[in-house]
């Protein structure tokens, strides 16, 4: 199906509506159906950006206690569960331990759906204990969760925006559906929210993040606007989070302003100066010299002038970073590069001077080169409040990010976004396929 016309203006389902066709809302109408519940899933985006922000995704965080074939070393419970604590200032310490026992069967999981993993040996990857790779990344895992969907008899409704979701007179959860001018109104007997948090609505982003929030740049996709969260806060439901929390990272400034994933993540820090758009050195107190520290930059980023940095480096810097989707800028001088940047040639000339009078590598080395930066938005620390089983109110439950603050309230983790998606959406799905019965 692709949009509301081509199913009746009133249907009555016995079975389980899913709202949000990525990650998380697939393996919720996936674990739904396989326990014989009779499911619609409601996408917002067409056929093309369907995944939500999964489609970026290329690792998801496991605990195992010996190595696996696509996953090396160990990575035990315990120390998952000091990881989450470090990013957990409250939060649900029976969620948590939820989430790290059920991580340990994702990849079985996945596999079953047709979903192939990465060998630690194929390719270039960085080496990782605690998380699994897909190969392909998480377009081809997308791929793979709708063909099975499909194969087991999941319905599927592309370009459709949730209107409301209220009650039904008659029992269930009465859920209007929109694409453009068409509407429809389809009654569930249970729903699951999987629709994503309010990372990619402007509006949104400029009550909470300040004078620069449409500097942001949004890392996922345009759909995951959190429009369907706020009406069920504002119809009740309880909230986790804090609105005003969230996860960035420093992104190349000429990248996309949606939908640029983690191609457009900047990761030569470490090997350089960052200095503002008027040529004043940027720092993060108090951070390891060497470390990329992702999730502290993008916030400082976001706090400079226009919401704008960029960073310095020498030949020599260049060499030493990884490969980047875009280029950097380069230039034989730093002057020349001061002019491309549109930055005080004298002020940069400053900053770098300061910056190699104590600098371990100091930049020195034509070219020069640079990238402009700006802050990069994963995800927002704020959702619903939900149970074990997932439950927002009797016979609707919720799954994926949308569900984020009751297991982690600050900062992120690698691989956390699927492993928390897999698992809150298997356990809503089975917990919508239980309220059938």
């Amino acid at each position: 199906m692709s949009a509301p016309e081509d199913i009746a203006n009133n249907v009555r389902m016995e079975g389980v509506l899913v709202i949000g066709g990525g990650f998380a809302g697939l393996c919720a109408a996936i674990e739904a159906r396989r326990r014989g519940a009779a499911v619609l899933l409601a996408e917002s985006a067409p056929p093309a950006l369907r995944g939500g922000h999964a489609r970026h995704a290329r690792n998801f965080r496991i605990a195992h206690e010996a190595p696996l074939w696509h996953t090396p070393g160990a990575y035990p419970p315990a120390e998952f569960e000091a990881d989450l604590a470090r990013i957990s200032d409250g939060g649900d310490a029976v969620l948590r331990r939820v989430l790290i026992a059920e991580s340990a069967g994702i990849a079985a999981w996945l596999e079953g759906c047709g979903v192939r993993l990465q060998a630690p040996d194929v390719g270039v990857l960085p080496f990782s204990r605690r998380t699994a790779f897909l190969l392909g990344g998480g377009k081809a895992m997308i791929n793979a969760l709708y063909a099975t969907a499909e194969r087991l008899g999941v319905g599927v409704l592309y370009d459709s925006d949730i209107v409301a979701l209220a009650p039904a007179p008659e029992g269930g959860w009465a859920v209007e559906i929109a694409a453009g001018a068409a509407r429809c109104r389809v009654t569930a007997r249970a729903v699951v929210v999987a629709s994503g948090g309010p990372g990619a609505d402007p509006a949104w982003l400029r009550a909470h993040f300040g004078p620069n929030a449409d500097r942001v740049l949004i890392r996922g996709g345009a759909h995951s606007n959190g429009r369907l969260m706020q009406k069920l806060i504002e119809s009740g439901a309880g909230a986790a989070g804090d609105p005003a929390s969230c996860h960035m990272v420093a992104v190349d400034g000429r990248g996309p302003e949606v939908d640029g994933g983690i191609v457009t993540r900047i990761t030569a820090i470490p090997h350089g100066l960052v200095v503002d758009r008027h040529g004043g050195r940027v720092e993060i107190i108090g951070a390891a010299p060497g470390k990329a520290h992702y999730a502290q930059w993008g916030q400082r980023i976001a706090q400079c002038p226009q919401g704008e940095a960029s960073l310095i480096l020498d030949a020599e810097g260049v060499a030493r970073s990884l490969p980047s989707a875009l280029p950097p800028i380069r230039r034989p001088s730093l002057e020349a590069l001061a002019a491309a940047l549109e930055i005080d040639a004298a002020a940069l000339a400053g900053a770098v001077e300061a910056f190699n009078f104590d600098a371990p590598r100091p930049i020195v080395r034509a070219p020069f080169a640079a990238f402009p930066m700006r802050a990069g938005l994963t995800f927002v620390h704020f959702g619903l409040a939900v149970d074990a089983d997932m439950r927002l109110a009797p016979n609707l439950f919720a799954a994926g990010m949308i569900t984020a603050p009751n297991f982690f309230t600050r900062s992120y983790l690698a691989g956390l976004g699927l492993t928390l998606s897999a698992v809150t959406g298997r356990r809503a799905g089975e917990a919508a396929a239980r309220a059938l019965v």
